[in-house]
């Protein structure tokens, strides 16, 4: 039992130290990118250049960081009020649209979003140590329990989530992304944090530039 303590203790350690240096590490590398972004952003829209949504991790809410690609801050209030035929197909498909026919969605923010540029910021929860670089994805809480009345053989996996702390890739990011369906990435999300290992924060890192770049 002592031994096992122990690798868990050592997972953390390895797991922060890679979290803090490469979040580090890619800000600088990024930097670039993510000056040119917060201008196009300011300019093309009125409104914050970031924004921030509550989040769920650990089994409580912080504030997650993204460049704003929508009109509005309150966008799904607006989306509710102004198309409800669109509000109906946004929560019966996982909480998203096609960026096609999503008209929160800025020019701009439409082209950031498929780059998955729009996700750089959640560097700076890496560094605060809400999220990590490698984990289940951050979501909303009330997107969880909406996923639990409609997913009831996940719930299991649910509230593994939910006490996890969240990541900016993870396993299912690498294989498949969004045709995946929400027990799809649940399942992987599950499975990434039951057989936390070295080798496995590794590979899904490695494979990580390959899934973007496929994006580009």
């Amino acid at each position: 039992m002592n031994i096992i303590r122990l690798r868990a203790c050592l997972f953390d350690v390895f797991k922060r130290f890679i979290d803090i240096f490469g979040s580090l590490f890619l800000l600088v590398l990024f930097s670039p990118i993510m000056i040119v972004t917060a201008i196009l952003v300011k300019f093309s829209s009125s409104g914050p250049i970031i924004f921030k949504q509550l989040r769920i991790g650990r089994g409580k809410t912080f504030w997650m960081y993204k460049f704003r690609t929508m009109h509005y801050v309150d966008n799904d209030k607006k989306l509710e009020e102004n198309y409800p035929e669109l509000w109906r197909k946004y929560k019966q498909s996982g909480w998203k649209l096609p960026m096609e026919t999503d008209p929160r969605i800025t020019l701009v923010g439409r082209k950031i979003r498929s780059l998955t540029i729009d996700e750089f910021p959640q560097l700076f929860n890496v560094l605060k140590g809400e999220m990590s670089l490698v984990g289940p994805r951050a979501y909303r809480d009330e997107e969880l329990r909406e996923y639990a009345k409609n997913y009831p053989r996940s719930c299991r996996e649910i509230e593994l989530i939910r006490r996890a702390k969240p990541g900016i890739t993870g396993l299912w990011q690498i294989s498949g992304r969004n045709i995946l369906n929400f027990e799809q990435r649940a399942r992987l999300d599950a499975y990434y944090l039951k057989h936390r290992s070295f080798i496995q924060e590794i590979i899904i890192l490695l494979k990580t530039p390959q899934a973007m770049l496929s994006r580009w």
